[in-house]
């Protein structure tokens, strides 16, 4: 009945009926679509982190800046260069209790979690609401190490996020040991120190393999705020906030509850080492800095980022004397204040710069004048003019050469004092630094020869005069060019480069450099002890002798006329050296102007040359002599002709013949000497004989009574006669 009154069901009403969803079925749609939205949002929002982790982590800031030192061969610090002063030290080295002390107080459950402490951070979120305000925080170490590295200059609202990002992706990439290896060597820990090894050294003055667990604790104290808890300038803050460390580790049960007690009972223990600025060392300092960048490509941004050591080939007993030299007055004659110097020294075996000054009051950066070029006056005649002279066969030290003026198509050269001896050995002619038979000797070298042996010693230079022979030069000659240009005659006449350092390691203690000794022949032995043997006679009676020095040294002065005063010097020099050193030393102005002259010449550098080696003898025993090479033949000594003024004459009988003429004179005691004796007479006086080192000569048969007779010294090295004495008479 009740079909009736509704009506039958149709087919279409039958099967819409059948598709109505039921209540279970929704809910179950629901909770797909949710999941599937919940994976999509994790598969998105993985993505962002895991992708904008790779964008906020700079893999160079991985890599921190450590500082480079240089290094004395014993191992005594000369400089630090840095951005950040930090040294590096490895995780395994760094005592598990102070890695305890950090952990500990910043982030207790760092090895539980993958970057984010999730408890901490509910915690915190808890406590803040609470206090209605920030009262705690949550990051954890890694966390604290990615904003450290990538985001310190972040100030956006999106910086959490990043740092968020920043942690997951190092939790990622790196073990927790290696994390907490960054983290203890990224902190600032105040007072410019960087890392906890440098942190270590300077508070405590012991590396951080070292620390105690008091220590330690102190060090982990100032993560929170370095410059507050200041253990130099807040003492009791940082005592205070050293046992909330010793009470974290304790409640973390990484320490027991008697080690927190007598840790916190002891004192700070402070024993800071702050270095003391040595000036003396800043000249060698900026030329291991240039030797970096020049020959090893290590810019200054380079050094002071990239955790190098360096050995330096300093002499810290050379330096410091040298520096201390160079602040007297005395020394630096000029007509106004400011006289400059410059000063280096070279281990002539092994060509090690031990000594560098720059300036009389160098600083780091000035005006290196070490590398400056000047004009080099008379000390590159050994080097262009008679070093290479004497390689060639036509002459050898006791050839004769002119001594007098002479015009070079107009280019006049004269002797400094204005005196010459029309004739002169190349012995002398160096001895006394002459200038007219100088050029006249490299005239008949050749320039283009000269040349050829500076280019050996690394000297290029663009002149073509005969001026060069006399340090004319357009460009001039630096200090150390000139140090390693002598050394050839100091070592069988090889050059060597010099060099400030000796080796570099890398961050990693990896050995990257190591020095060799790179010898170049430029003359032979047999020259090269020839000059040595000339320059210790010049340093002993020729225009190096100012000055005193009783130990074996061999060396040449230069100096120059000052362009626009006349008779007043503007550049002047000493070269020279011992068996052990060659060094150099400039004086003169940075500019030279009319109102900037020096008032004295070579003299000045000579005597203050002598008076640093002097102060180093006496420190570590120089040479008294130098020692000839067994394959070269020492050179004879010269000839002093003496002047004869006594000659006497007389007659006597003989038992062979009836009359004998007897002469006699004075002469000199080197009994090299030898004396020719000629009978004056009409025409071309007669030479009857000669004598060698004897001052006696008999004439026989002397049966002309009236005969004249006269005697002349002669130098068999030189082949030059002296002057002749009066004639003498022989009489009853």
């Amino acid at each position: 009945m009740d079909e009736q009154l509704n009506g039958p069901i149709t087919r279409a009403e039958f099967h819409k009926d059948k598709r109505k969803p039921s209540p279970l079925r929704k809910r179950t749609k629901r909770i797909l679509i949710a999941l599937c939205a919940l994976i999509i949002i994790g598969v998105i929002g993985y993505g962002v982190v895991f992708f904008g982790g790779m964008i906020v982590v700079d893999n160079d800031a991985l890599e921190l800046d450590a500082t480079t030192t240089i290094e004395t061969a014993d191992g005594e610090l000369i400089s630090k260069l840095y951005k950040e002063n930090r040294t590096l030290i490895s995780i395994k080295d760094v005592p598990k209790d102070v890695q305890n002390a950090f952990i500990s107080i910043e982030d207790r459950r760092f090895f539980e979690h993958s970057g984010i402490d999730t408890k901490s951070v509910m915690r915190a979120v808890y406590k803040n609401i609470i206090a209605r305000g920030k009262v705690e925080g949550a990051s954890t170490i890694t966390q604290q190490l990615a904003k450290n590295l990538f985001l310190y200059n972040d100030k956006t609202w999106g910086r959490k996020a990043k740092e968020v990002m920043a942690a997951f992706n190092l939790e990622r990439r790196f073990s927790k040991d290696e994390i907490l290896e960054l983290y203890v060597n990224q902190m600032y820990f105040g007072k410019g120190v960087y890392g906890i090894e440098t942190a270590a050294q300077y508070f405590f003055s012991k590396s951080a393999a070292d620390l105690t667990v008091a220590e330690g604790a102190m060090l982990a104290g100032l993560a929170k705020a370095p410059n507050g808890y200041s253990p130099i300038d807040h003492p009791e803050k940082a005592m205070e906030r050293r046992n909330i460390v010793l009470q974290a580790m304790e409640s973390t049960g990484v320490i027991s509850a008697e080690t927190s007690k007598a840790a916190q009972e002891e004192t700070l223990g402070l024993q800071v080492s702050e270095r003391e600025i040595d000036p003396s060392t800043d000249s060698y300092v900026d030329l291991v800095k240039k030797e970096a960048a020049d020959q090893h490509d290590l810019s200054i941004d380079e050094l002071k980022r990239g955790g190098y050591r360096i050995i330096a080939n300093i002499d810290e007993t050379a330096q410091h004397i040298a520096y201390e030299q160079f602040k007297n007055d005395e020394y630096f004659p000029g007509n106004t204040a400011g006289v400059e110097g410059a000063f280096v020294m070279m281990e002539q075996a092994t060509g090690k710069i031990v000594a560098a000054i720059g300036g009389r009051d160098y600083q780091i950066g000035d005006l290196n004048r070490i590398t400056v070029q000047r004009q080099p006056g008379s000390t590159i005649k050994p080097i262009a003019v008679y070093g290479p002279a004497l390689e060639d066969d036509k002459f050898n030290p006791y050839s004769i050469i002119p001594d007098q003026p002479i015009d070079y198509n107009g280019y006049e050269v004269e002797n400094a004092n204005k005196q010459y001896d029309g004739a002169v050995s190349l012995y002398q002619a160096l001895i006394q630094s002459k200038n007219a038979p100088t050029v006249w000797l490299l005239d008949q070298i050749g320039i283009d020869n000269a040349k050829s042996y500076l280019n050996k010693m690394d000297i290029t230079i663009e002149d073509d005069g005969l001026a060069i022979a006399l340090g004319g030069l357009e460009e001039g000659i630096t200090p150390v060019q000139l140090v390693e240009s002598y050394r050839t005659f100091a070592n069988s006449g090889k050059m060597a480069k010099s060099h400030t350092i000796d080796q570099i390691y890398d961050r990693d203690s990896e050995l990257i450099f190591q020095a060799e000794l790179d010898e170049e022949a430029v003359f032979s032995p047999q020259v090269a002890w020839n000059m040595t043997e000339i320059l210790m006679e010049t340093v002993k009676s020729g225009t190096a002798s100012s000055g005193e020095y009783p130990k074996a040294l061999a060396g040449k002065t230069g100096s120059t006329q000052h362009p626009l005063v006349e008779g007043q010097t503007k550049d002047a020099w000493f070269v020279g050296y011992t068996p052990e050193y060659v060094s150099a030393l400039w004086m003169g102005y940075d500019n030279s102007d009319k109102d900037h002259y020096l008032t004295a010449g070579s003299s000045y550098p000579t005597q203050l040359t002598k008076k640093i080696l002097t102060e180093m003898d006496q420190q570590e025993g120089l040479a008294d002599s130098f020692t000839k090479p067994e394959a070269v033949n020492g050179l004879q000594r010269p000839i002093i002709l003496p002047e004869i003024t006594d000659l006497k004459a007389n007659l006597e009988f003989g038992s062979l013949s009836l009359v004998k003429g007897n002469l006699s004179w004075t002469g000199s005691n080197d009994e090299r000497v030898v004396y020719r004796i000629y009978l004056d007479q009409e025409g071309i006086d007669k030479r009857v004989g000669e004598v060698e080192g004897k001052t006696t000569f008999v004439i026989d048969n002397a049966l002309f009574k009236g005969n004249k007779y006269y005697v002349v010294p002669y130098d068999p090295l030189t082949k030059l006669e002296g002057k002749v004495s009066e004639s003498v008479e022989l009489s009853w």
